[in-house]
Formats: C-alpha cells, structure tokens, sequence
C-alpha cells in the first residue's frame, strides 16, 4: 500500500515536471515566465515543499540542457518553490500564503542569488543586485494569481482536499471562500487577461503601443473591480447586520 501511494506521488511529480517543461517556454511574457511559478504553487499545496523544490530543480535543469537556458532557470525558480510549500503549511493550509512564499523566494531571494551567478559564474555585464527584482517580482505576481484562481476553486469545490488526499499529501480544513478571497480572485483574473494580451501580441508580432497599454489597463481594470466588489458587498452585508 505504501509502495502504491508513493508511486502516485511520483507519478503525479513526473507530470508537473513535463507540464512545467512545456508550458514555461510557450506561455511566456517578456523577461518572465509566470507558468514556473504557477507550477511551483499548485505542487507546493498538492504535495509539499520538499516535492516542489524537487519538481523546480529538475525542470530547471531540463530547462538549461534542452533549452540553453541560463542558470535562472534554477535560480528563479527553487527558493520560491520550497518557501511556497513551507508558508501553506505554516500558515495550516491558507492558499494565499502559497503565493506570498513564491513571490517572497523568487521575486526577492532568487532575484538577490541570481546577480551574483550571472556576473562572476555566467559572466553577464551591467548588472546590479536590484536588476531581477522587478521582472522576478512581476512574474511571480502573475503566475502566482493564476495559481490562487486555480486552486481557490478546487478548494471551493472540495476537489482539493480530494486530491491531497489521493497524493497521500498533507491536508487542511477547506478553507470556505471569503469576501477577501472573491475580491482576489477577481484582482488576479487580470494577470489572466494580461498574459492573453502579451501572448497573442507577441505570436502574431503585433507592436503597437497599444497592446502594451491595453495589457496593462486590465490589471488595473480587474484591480479596480475587486476593490469595487469588496467595498460594495461590504457595505451590504453591513447594512444587513
């Protein structure tokens, strides 16, 4: 039986691997790859953190191998993947705290390890120890909203504790969605729309200024929706009382 569950759990790793492998390279914004944070996110709730830093290092490696990738492939990748499985645990299985490790280990720690790696190991000139911090932390925002939207609902739907389970992974109470939680939810379904725009511009190699600022103006848009749906069902429920 014990035999059993961890073949489930290795098999299950095996897919985020390939899943990341694939899917980093094509859904890609310029200067980021949210997709490796996403992946990170969802394998550090369904199986921990020493599982995600795992999964990180061996598609960071793949990354490098197949795909000439420079070692921000590993650097950008497993400090975020290791703090978001220890943050959701800590935090006794709070999905929001997942995003907060991820964006905490990549967008500072790894963008921190990554100036001194490419300048004296991969000899990469012009850089400072704040140069990754903005694009790391950009990614990590995108990639790790469209992870909270993903297992925000599978939390809603009991589907997630069903699958920790079937991983033989640690499980939580189900956290029931929130005011709060609806209101994220629809914040980060402006990163959605935002990589849309990114990928469909860069695919069909369209470089108006527009789809820059088109892009953009839905993060702000979606932003501006939540604050509006937070406030208003705020004062409704208020008025209830």
């Amino acid at each position: 039986m014990k035999n059993s569950k961890n073949l489930v759990k290795i098999i299950a790793l095996s897919m985020l691997i390939a899943l990341g492998v694939v899917i980093s390279p094509i859904l890609r914004v310029e200067g980021m790859c949210p997709m490796a944070h996403f992946i990170n996110i969802i394998c550090s709730v369904f199986l921990g953190p020493w599982y995600s830093l795992l999964c990180a290092t061996l598609i960071g490696i793949i990354r490098m191998t197949t795909m000439g990738i420079p070692p921000l492939a590993l650097t950008g990748a497993v400090f975020g993947a290791f703090l978001s499985g220890v943050f959701y645990r800590l935090s006794n299985g709070k999905i929001i705290f997942a995003v907060i490790g991820e964006v905490i280990g990549t967008g500072v720690i790894g963008a921190l390890v990554s100036y001194p790696v490419m300048n004296f190991i991969w000899g990469k000139e012009g850089l400072s120890w704040m140069f990754y911090i903005p694009s790391f932390i950009a990614g990590t925002l995108i990639g790790g909203s469209i992870a909270y939207v993903v297992l925000r609902k599978l939390a809603d739907n009991g589907l997630l504790v069903r699958i920790q389970q079937m991983l033989n992974a640690k499980c939580y109470a189900t956290e029931k969605s929130t005011l709060l939680s609806n209101a994220l939810c629809i914040a980060a379904f402006g990163t959605v729309v935002f990589v849309v725009i990114q990928l469909v511009s860069g695919v069909f190699k369209l470089t108006s200024p527009l789809w820059s600022y088109l892009s953009y103006a839905s993060l702000a848009a979606f932003a501006v929706c939540a604050v509006a749906y937070y406030i208003v069902n705020k004062f409704i429920r208020r008025e209830k009382s």
